[in-house]
């Protein structure tokens, strides 16, 4: 779980890098400015998803499933907060209807604040 927790810490990361670029200069041109101030909100949680996992494989041991909890968690919510929002941005650019995504963006940051809670919990309990 600590190598899975780290590959997707460093995977999110460079996406966001890549999707952030990506927005700053190809979207810039073809979004709106409201389309493009939600497609960086993906690409900012997404960063910050990124740091999150990173640094809890450092610090989790991942001997208990509370701890494999935190990491699947924020995995899961990111790919659905992000994620949706990137689909909801872009869906007029693709001719498509994506609204459907609408209820999966505050599921997925559900899931990411409680992975934020489960940590804060994690450290409270182990005085770190």
């Amino acid at each position: 779980m600590k190598t899975i927790t780290l590959i997707f810490g460093a995977a999110y990361g460079m996406l966001s890098v890549i999707l952030g670029a990506f927005g700053a200069h190809a979207l810039k041109k073809i979004l709106s400015v409201e389309r493009l101030e939600s497609f960086e909100t993906g690409v900012r949680y997404q960063m910050y998803a990124a740091f999150f996992l990173l640094i809890a494989g450092y610090i989790l041991k991942f001997d208990t499933s509370s701890q494999k909890w935190i990491s699947l968690l924020m995995i899961a919510g990111t790919l659905l907060f992000s994620f949706s929002i990137y689909g909801l941005s872009l869906q007029d650019y693709f001719g498509m209807n994506l609204k459907f995504l609408g209820p999966v963006t505050p599921l997925g940051g559900l899931l990411m604040i409680i992975s934020w809670a489960m940590l804060i919990f994690y450290f409270a309990k182990n005085r770190i």
